[in-house]
């Protein structure tokens, strides 16, 4: 087997603020307040704020002419607001799934069937979700979490109405998709889905959190992780281009709002500020398109 290619080494110099807005200006960027510029770069890394100069570049990082900073810096601040959105949405589902989880496996197993392997199936990797969520239970400071630790034996095993409360929103996915059929069909019931697609639209928000909490840019991202979308028309083309951007994922949170009731009306005022935001999109080429958006997306039978 032939070796790899020798890669070359990393070679690229470090960069003042005012050289990397002389870096921009010579890809073609307009930029009337230099000083502006640098000192919004002095806030905004300028990996970041790259990031945000794609859906404006031609090929080999030279912008599209006539591209402003004004123009770049509206779809940063446009992105802002929409991940405001994205996870307020988000925090409401995760807790929905942790403690519809909670209760089933509760009721099912009783308040430590979660350790026993013999409630997931074969091919989990139970002993290593096992020894994850006993870490995030040995380094939560919740008071619940002293007081079981203080009063009662067995500690960091939790009983699973604690657990669920303490263990990351991707340690919970992993429990869900090694769970035994009959225990995800019946919490998947709650959100009128099938188990797999339940367990894949739970992956896929973990995903999509985890880049929210690390500020990461959303509105024109392709999927790396992407949803399965379940059987039927509203959920294939022409009426859903794909499963690898945004539009996806904003209808599969829309489909889990409204299974949440307790919530009501969040999911209709959520869906009017979301509509809202969505109808001034960024002024790049084909914003719609690089949102996963059609044409007449708010007309959208899932959205109605």
């Amino acid at each position: 087997m032939a070796s790899p290619p020798q890669r070359p080494a990393f070679n690229k110099p470090w960069l003042s603020y005012s050289d990397q807005v002389a870096l921009l200006k010579s890809r073609g960027l307009t930029i009337a307040d230099e000083a502006g510029v640098a000192a919004f770069l002095a806030h905004i890394n300028y990996y970041r704020f790259s990031g945000y100069c794609l859906a404006f570049e031609q090929p080999h990082h030279q912008f599209i002419s006539g591209t402003t900073f004004e123009q770049v810096r509206e779809s940063y601040d446009f992105d802002r607001v929409l991940r405001d959105l994205v996870t307020e949405a988000l925090e409401l589902v995760e807790l929905d799934f942790r403690t519809a989880i909670a209760h089933h496996f509760g009721g099912k197993h009783g308040p430590f069937g979660h350790v026993s392997a013999i409630n997931y199936f074969t091919r989990f990797n139970h002993t290593d979700w096992l020894t994850k969520i006993h870490y995030e239970a040995s380094r939560s400071h919740e008071l619940f979490v002293q007081h079981f630790n203080a009063n009662y034996s067995g500690f960091p095993d939790l009983p699973i109405w604690m657990l669920t409360e303490v263990m990351s929103f991707g340690s919970l996915s992993k429990m869900f998709k090694g769970m035994i059929r009959r225990d995800q069909r019946e919490i998947a019931i709650r959100y009128g889905l099938q188990p797999t697609v339940l367990a894949s639209w739970m992956h896929h928000l973990v995903y999509v959190r985890n880049l929210c909490a690390h500020h990461s840019r959303l509105w024109d991202r392709v999927w790396s992780i992407k949803p399965e979308l379940p059987p039927g028309k509203t959920w294939s083309p022409p009426l859903l281009p794909g499963n690898n951007r945004l539009f996806a994922t904003l209808l599969v949170l829309y489909f889990l709002l409204k299974r949440c009731p307790a919530i009501a009306p969040f999911d209709q005022e959520w869906k009017i500020r979301l509509h809202g935001h969505l109808d001034k999109p960024p002024k790049a080429s084909k914003p719609l398109a690089k949102m996963g958006l059609t044409g007449n997306w708010e007309q959208h039978p899932n959205w109605t």
